[in-house]
């Protein structure tokens, strides 16, 4: 199975952690056996630790991390249109703008590894009602398809949408969560907390409508059509998912209240 990855890279260059596929193999696979057995096994006879702090240093270092991000990806592919939208393929080697996708396609997959830290602290917190199966899978999709796409495909092309969406929508919900941290007592009160969600739905269709219309109408593009498909089978399933939660957590409890 592993060897595929004998195939030589499309990058010469690789990045820590991008080198070989153990060290996203060993992140992975200790992040579920954490999440799933071991993290609760180790909780079992203690109390929740108090993470308020380490809450908040972690949800700000994240909104400004997926904000910077965002407005460098907005600036490059919005102001200076550095892409074509209707089809934007990686840039080659040489290209004056290479080494920009390279490090920002990069400081998103990092971004990611950094994001399975949510798990960990609900683990320590005993807030195990928050690790659904959406949460990990969530997850784990993220940092596998950002380092499966840079070891097969390279960096850039249409996950540069993905990245500016991804990135905008995440800079609002750690904002939330800091929000959170700060007052655990407004939590529940917070009334743009379901917009959240709304959001994540509206950037997958966003994903799925862009990548069937580059897959329909532009011909001859040279992005591969088997990433366009499985961007718009990941939106589908996401849309899925993430709108069973908001029929969850806000329709069918605004029902009940109004039955009774």
């Amino acid at each position: 199975m592993f060897g595929i990855f004998d195939i030589p890279p499309p990058d010469p260059n690789q990045m820590p952690l991008t080198n070989s596929p153990w060290p996203v193999f060993l992140i992975l696979t200790s992040y579920l056996l954490f999440v799933i057995k071991f993290g609760k096994a180790f909780m079992a006879n203690r109390k929740p630790y108090n993470l308020r702090r380490v809450l908040y240093v972690y949800n700000l270092g994240q909104v400004a991390y997926n904000g910077i991000y965002f407005a460098i990806i907005f600036y490059y592919i919005i102001i200076v249109q550095i892409c074509n939208f209707q089809c934007m393929e990686n840039f080659p080697f040489g290209h004056e703008r290479k080494n920009l996708e390279r490090y920002m396609h990069y400081a998103y997959f990092i971004n990611k590894i950094l994001d399975l830290l949510d798990t960990v602290f609900f683990v320590l917190r005993k807030s195990y009602k928050q690790i659904s199966f959406l949460h990990v899978y969530h997850h784990l999709m993220m940092v596998l398809g950002c380092y499966l796409v840079m070891r097969f495909y390279g960096t850039g092309g249409h996950f540069n949408a993905l990245g500016v969406l991804n990135s905008l929508v995440h800079t609002v919900m750690y904002f939330y969560y800091f929000l959170s941290a700060l007052y655990p007592g407004m939590k529940d009160s917070i009334w743009w907390k379901k917009y959240i969600t709304i959001s994540q739905l509206l950037q997958f269709a966003i994903i799925f409508l862009y990548a069937s219309y580059v897959l329909l109408f532009s011909k001859g593009c040279g992005f591969p059509p088997f990433l366009l498909w499985v961007q718009i089978a990941q939106s589908i399933v996401m849309m899925y998912m993430f709108g069973n939660f908001y029929i969850k957590a806000y329709i069918r409890p605004k029902q009940r209240s109004k039955s009774n």
